[in-house]
């Protein structure tokens, strides 16, 4: 496997980037000499930087520069961080500089025949989404974007539970990189504080009721910046507020390795051989929660999961299994 190229894409875009990834100042006539354009070019081109969510600074007198030197996801420092039994199940890491969504890719390429083990990693999303229709920020080089495809034989119904599966995975991966206050919230969601950290998106292709193949989409955030951020519209963490220094390769080997360790795993035994982990780590256990479907709210108070994944919500005293669907789950006020 080799190194990503920078320049695949929009290659002024890309190489405007290259210019500024050291973290230091470069002045406007400096980048323009470089570029082979005007210094108004620059400024153009820094604005549409700023724009993809790059948090570029600018200062009369010293020029442009990112708050943080860049680093580029890499096939090889990623892989070879990786847990040997993790890169055993890797078929093909697939990084790629922009894409519409990491999961567009990785279905597009499971409806070509790809097997279990292909994984894509993306420096940014024009269209990240996440579940029930939400837009994922994805600006460039900030966070990290993956998405995973592993074959399943038994249809629909051997996936339930995956996406708290994949969530104990990231939680685990998390953890081993210092992460140690990260919670999980049904379904599939990550909080750290009661802010969310990062999310989960789970889609199939193939036969529901046979040989399918399910994309995982995670999304982590690394170091959002605040002017990408805007268009959030709830409490949201960034890994580097909590553990410093963590470079997204690194980020990216241990999440994958912890995917794919997953993904054998839950492929062998289903749900219940991570339901007690999950359970360890629900920030809403026996809490007060509300069920938001969209037509009604359903409140009770959160006794853990079955061992389908389905949230056992106890109303009036007795249980009734909620299960995973377009709805969403809010404490009590």
């Amino acid at each position: 496997m080799s190194r990503n190229n920078p320049h695949s894409a929009d290659d002024r875009f890309q190489e405007l980037i290259a210019l500024l990834a050291d973290g230091r100042f470069h002045g406007g006539d400096e980048l323009g000499d470089s570029l082979g354009v005007s210094r108004a070019a620059v400024w153009k081109q820094i604005q549409k930087l700023q724009e993809s969510g790059l948090d570029i600074q600018s200062v009369r007198g010293k020029g442009y520069r990112l708050a943080h030197p860049m680093e580029w996801l890499d096939t090889e420092q990623v892989c070879s961080q990786m847990d040997d039994g993790a890169r055993a199940l890797l078929s093909q890491l697939d990084v790629r500089s922009q894409v519409t969504s990491t999961n567009d890719v990785a279905l597009q390429r499971a409806a070509t025949g790809v097997g279990s083990g292909y994984v894509c990693l993306a420096e940014q999303q024009t269209a990240g989404r996440g579940r029930r229709g939400r837009h994922w920020v994805s600006p460039f080089g900030s966070n990290l974007y993956l998405s995973i495809v592993w074959e399943f034989h038994q249809g629909a119904a051997q996936l339930e539970g995956l996406s708290l599966a994949t969530g104990v995975a990231v939680a685990k991966a998390l953890s081993r990189l210092g992460v140690s206050a990260v919670g999980l919230k049904w379904p599939n969601d990550l909080l750290v504080g009661g802010a969310k950290l990062s999310g989960i998106l789970l889609e199939m292709t193939g036969d529901p009721s046979g040989r399918c193949q399910v994309v995982l989409g995670v999304g982590v955030n690394h170091r959002l910046p605040m002017a990408a951020a805007h268009g959030i519209d709830q409490s949201w963490a960034k890994l580097d507020e909590f553990r410093p220094g963590i470079g997204r390769n690194l980020l990216a080997s241990v999440v994958i390795s912890e995917l794919l360790l997953m993904l054998e795993r839950f492929a062998a035994n289903g749900f219940a051989a991570f339901r007690d982990e999950w359970q360890a780590l629900d920030v809403y256990a026996d809490k007060e929660v509300v069920i938001k479907t969209g037509a009604s709210d359903i409140f009770g108070i959160a006794r853990g999961v079955d061992s389908s994944g389905g949230l056992r919500l106890e109303i009036s005293g007795a249980i009734q299994i909620i299960k995973g669907g377009e709805m969403s789950l809010r404490a009590v006020e």
